[in-house]
């Protein structure tokens, strides 16, 4: 027991400093959220001087415990912490929010003791239940702690990694709520009902515990009670006061992200002092890092791996969504890090054909989008090469997942399927009309538009060797015909010129569906003396400027590109603003009113994205 009190006063001193440099970093950078930051000052203590294994000295170490700061506002906690771990030292510490810093608002990857970027509020537990079920794939011990603010449990994300983690059994997957009473603007919607919280967790499955979270003792008894329990996640519902040690903000509406001013920071420093003065005071305890053992092997990358060459005939129809299921089974047999996230449409996503060949690396999200793109985040970080495949037009209720994936530099593979109003009779709620521009506006991402099995199958390995972002493929529902051979490459950022002669009038450009409708425009053009370019645009972004540029200058300047999507921001859009300098004019055929039910010819027809369309605006042209 003695060592226990000794433990637990190292402990409150931990947290005292965590929360005095909370208090200097915010107050030296003039913003943040000190308050936050206070109530839960105790809790992360706990967690990295008592609960984790971990090595300090090497972060990337794969049995390492993993910490999720998913209130991303709280930061000052996250890089005191390893201020005092002996990571980064106290000058380092006071650059916080500085342009040139790494210690930013919320926590960026850019600090490199981050395991994923927070600060849209609701994603960590998400992301700690792909780490914590990574740990159960791989067969290793670490666990992964989640610290929750209480007002971003109101997120229907939380709610989604909260039944998942119970499905998959995760009991190497502990949270904290940070149950202060206080949002941004009032109280929160249980404020300090704590049971309301651990009743909600223990109906999703989960073991729930209330604690005083500014009690060492009991923090410290609850992570040890987590640690017993088999089967369950833990939620700990830590019951704080918001500014714990600063009387004239304690427990009070107002002060949310509001740093103490300059010439206030000393009087705060000394009435935190007399507050706690033993903690305050330097323990003799020595802590040392419980470093795990175990094996330091990640899975290996794909790069460099080759799939085996398809056998797709040229002239035969198959849908692209069927031949990114075969694409990705084929990189399965060569690249054990790949897995499949799908969204509970697997039979639609083709995902199916990877799930019958290595059931234990899909992984049956169901209807959840959010918390599978987060999910996959996670998964990401301790070495897998995740593939998340749901319909195109769901992709955009998980965008913040995604965009927050891609401040989190995760190289993350999406896939969707069902693009554009060649669905047909499903209707406008199941048309992905949005998804290039989304998909476009991610720093670093590609997004790859493939026409047929060969150049999808192509993709999806050159997918695979990415890692520089997210990376996006499109896939249509019907069958499209194989016009590729099968030992056709596929560079990301190339095109393919298809058709092209000394006495073109216009450069066509689709990818997709509407590459086959270009070419149905060709073939019924030619037969009338009239010719054009015909560009396969399978790499979006980027795009092969130059191809293009070149092919439509010899086609009298002229460009009209086709395709299924919005006009806004799509591939219309993203050329003519990349050629608006060369003297060359452009006519975009798009999807430019709310679509309805319908056969897809009929749509396409409707939508004027067809064969007929484009004949049309070609012959306007001359």
């Amino acid at each position: 027991m003695i060592s226990k009190i000794n433990i637990r006063k190292f402990l409150e001193h931990e947290a005292y400093e965590l929360r005095r440099y909370s208090l200097l970093m915010t107050t030296k950078a003039g913003s943040g959220h000190p308050t936050s930051a206070l109530s839960a000052a105790d809790i992360v203590a706990a967690l990295f001087f008592y609960a984790m294994s971990y090595d300090p000295k090497n972060f990337n170490n794969p049995n390492n415990d993993r910490f999720i700061l998913s209130k991303g506002h709280a930061s000052p906690l996250l890089y005191a912490a390893w201020k005092e771990v002996g990571a980064i030292d106290e000058k380092e510490l006071m650059t916080y929010r500085s342009i040139d810093s790494s210690l930013e608002g919320h926590p960026t990857l850019r600090f490199p003791y981050t395991e994923a970027a927070t600060g849209s509020l609701g994603m960590g537990l998400s992301i700690g239940a792909g780490m914590a079920l990574g740990a159960k794939m791989h067969h290793r011990d670490y666990y992964t702690y989640v610290l929750m603010g209480d007002s971003e449990v109101s997120e229907g994300s939380v709610w989604e990694a909260a039944e998942i983690a119970h499905y998959y059994k995760l009991d190497n997957l502990i949270a904290f709520i940070d149950c202060n009473r206080l949002g941004q603007t009032g109280e929160t919607m249980h404020g300090y009902h704590a049971n309301r919280y651990a009743q909600k967790f223990e109906a999703f499955g989960w073991k729930a515990l209330i604690i005083d979270g500014h009690d060492m003792l009991q923090i410290m008894h609850a992570l040890d009670k987590a640690h017993e329990h088999v089967g369950h996640p833990t939620i700990i519902i830590a019951k704080t006061v918001k500014g714990y040690g600063v009387e004239e903000v304690e427990d009070k509406n107002g002060f949310h992200g509001k740093a103490f001013p300059k010439d206030k920071i000393n009087e705060v420093l000394g009435e935190l002092e007399r507050r706690f003065p033993k903690a305050a005071q330097a323990s003799s305890y020595t802590w040392e890092p419980t470093i795990p053992g175990g094996d330091a092997n990640l899975p290996t990358s794909c790069v460099g791996r080759q799939m085996k060459i398809p056998t797709y005939k040229e002239g035969d129809e198959l849908p692209t969504r069927k031949a990114y299921g075969e694409a990705l089974t084929a990189l399965g047999r060569v690249c054990e890090s790949v897995i499949s996230l799908d969204g509970e449409v697997k039979n639609s996503t083709y995902a199916e054909i990877f799930a019958k060949r290595f059931p234990k690396r899909f992984i049956q999200c169901f209807i959840a989008e959010q918390n599978m793109v987060s999910m996959a985040v996670g998964l990401e970080r301790r070495g897998f090469t995740p593939f998340v495949s749901t319909f195109s037009a769901f992709f955009s209720r998980a965008f913040d997942q995604v965009r927050m994936a891609a401040i989190s530099t995760a190289n993350l593979r999406l896939v969707g399927s069902h693009a554009g109003v060649s669905i047909g009779q499903d209707g406008p709620s199941q048309m992905g009309l949005e998804d290039i521009s989304l998909m476009r506006t991610l720093p670093g991402s590609i997004v790859l538009y493939p026409c047929d099995a060969v150049s999808t199958y192509k993709l999806v390995g050159k997918m695979a060797e990415y890692n520089q972002g997210i990376s996006y493929l499109r896939t249509t529902r019907m069958a499209t015909p194989i016009i590729y051979n099968d030992t056709e490459e596929f560079p990301i950022g190339g095109c393919k010129v298809l058709k092209q002669s000394d006495n073109d009038v216009a450069c066509v450009i689709g990818a997709g569906i509407t590459l086959v409708q270009a070419l149905k425009a060709y073939d019924q053009l030619q037969k009338e003396g009239i010719s054009i370019a015909v560009i396969d645009l399978y790499s979006v972004k980027p795009f092969d400027y130059k191809t293009v540029v070149a092919v439509a200058k010899k086609a009298q300047s002229r460009i009209i590109t086709i395709e299924d999507h919005y006009l806004e921001g799509g591939i219309g859009e993203t050329i003519a603003y990349d050629v608006r300098h060369d003297n060359i004019s452009i006519d975009c055929l798009a999807v430019r009113q709310l679509p309805r039910s319908g056969k897809p010819e009929e749509l396409l027809a409707l939508m004027e994205i067809d064969a007929a369309a484009i004949i049309k605006k070609v012959k306007a042209l001359l």
